[in-house]
């Protein structure tokens, strides 16, 4: 991992709370999701499947609640409050990704949106000197498969951005199955098929076809693979593609990676008659496993950590190395009231496992510090009932509850 410098931590005065009430991060996230547009009506699409991306270059935190003169987050040892620090401020890049599922005719698909700004803000005008053109150029590599030409990009007026929307879908006439809207995106060439780059439908994961099988060997490079991280590599210029917006040639790199399980991500699932000795049957899902390797998602259990963390036995006497096992100092049952949202934070140490037992709700995870194979990014998605979402060591996360009815969740963690 690594520490962005640029980012600024502000210190809470002695006795004062700030106003969370006002221009909260929280909030401002969700709005910035509720304004994306998509290339059909909304009833195109499954709602609750939809997942976003939005990457961020600057962070501004506020310092810790206690021990509130220690800004430096390796010295911040007090385990009291989690070394949580909240989120103050941020600023969003220019690239926002979408993917989910979308219904056409007796099919539903996974689709990939990739919008960019329009206007003289973004780094590609800056560097064209505000010459971009009506349309941008995008390499695009979704997982291993790449494009071999690049995309033309249209702008689109209605959201004053650069957008694509890439679907699967058999070969024939997607058009006929959209609406207005999609037909006219369609025309537009801002919804293409791309079953080069994008792959699956909702189909390959149908329970009753999955008994005895092992989820990671399932279409492994699905678009909407329920466990497996989607990896986005992508590059922009402008339409005649003289100026671009690379990182230097290194391109940008984002990542689909929120660890979320439940009834419809898992590693396997079966039936076993007479469990352990008893009697019926008991249909199990496997979530998590340090046993079976054949099974095991590069020990998600298990956490990286730095020698300014502490470990799982509450230390620091330790070189920065790698815990194989998830360990637990606290459990707690949370009720939240219609319209209540944990603020966007983050906690120094502890992982945390966020289990919805009733209700829905917004759950976002975002990156603290950088890591080698992403840029940072607020990931953004709904959990469900009967649905998780693991938090690695200083992940930002929140959630919201924005329904009118009560939210029951069941929360627990360690290494604080």
């Amino acid at each position: 991992m690594e520490l962005i410098h640029s980012d600024q931590v502000f210190r809470v005065p002695d006795n004062e709370q700030p106003d969370y009430s006002r221009g909260n991060t929280l909030i401002r996230l969700l709005t910035i999701m509720e304004t994306q547009g998509l290339a059909c009506g909304r009833g195109q699409y499954l709602a609750e499947t939809l997942e976003y991306l939005f990457p961020f270059d600057f962070l501004e935190l506020y310092g810790p609640a206690v021990d509130r003169d220690q800004l430096d987050v390796g010295l911040q040892d007090n385990k009291t409050d989690f070394q949580k620090q909240n989120l103050r401020d941020f600023r969003l890049g220019d690239v926002v990704l979408c993917r989910g599922y979308a219904a056409a005719g007796d099919l539903v698909v996974p689709f990939l949106r990739i919008s960019y700004r329009a206007g003289p803000d973004s780094l590609l005008a800056r560097t064209s000197g505000d010459r971009v053109g009506a349309s941008v150029k995008l390499y695009l590599k979704v997982g291993a498969n790449q494009t071999s030409t690049l995309l033309d990009v249209p702008y689109d007026p209605a959201s004053d951005r650069y957008a694509i929307e890439l679907w699967s879908y058999p070969p024939g006439d997607l058009r006929p199955q959209l609406d207005a809207k999609g037909s006219d995106a369609f025309d537009r060439g801002a919804l293409v098929v791309r079953n080069d780059l994008i792959q699956g439908t909702l189909d390959d994961f149908a329970r009753d076809g999955l008994k005895g099988r092992k989820l990671i060997n399932i279409v492994p490079a699905h678009a909407m693979h329920p466990v497996w991280p989607l990896h986005i590599e992508c590059a922009w210029a402008d339409e005649t593609a003289s100026f671009w917006d690379n990182r230097g040639g290194a391109n940008h790199h984002y990542e689909f990676s929120m660890i979320v399980r439940g009834w419809d991500q898992y590693l396997a699932a079966g039936i076993s008659p007479n469990p352990h000795g008893g009697v019926g049957f008991l249909e199990y899902r496997n979530l998590f496993s340090n046993y079976y390797s054949d099974l095991n998602m590069s020990n998600e259990l298990g956490r990286d950590f730095d020698t300014w963390n502490f470990n799982a036995f509450g230390h620091k006497n330790h070189a920065a190395g790698r815990e194989n096992f998830l360990t637990v100092d606290y459990m707690d049952l949370h009720i939240l009231k219609p319209e209540c949202g944990i603020g966007l934070h983050r906690h120094r140490d502890n992982q945390e496992v966020f289990l919805m037992m009733e209700g829905r709700a917004y759950m976002v995870v975002g990156d603290w510090t950088k890591r080698p194979w992403r840029e940072r990014c607020f990931e953004l998605r709904t959990l469900r009932a009967g649905h998780l979402a693991m938090l690695k060591g200083g992940q930002l996360h929140g959630l919201m509850n924005p329904s009118g009815d009560d939210l029951k969740l069941f929360m627990f963690g360690g290494y604080d």
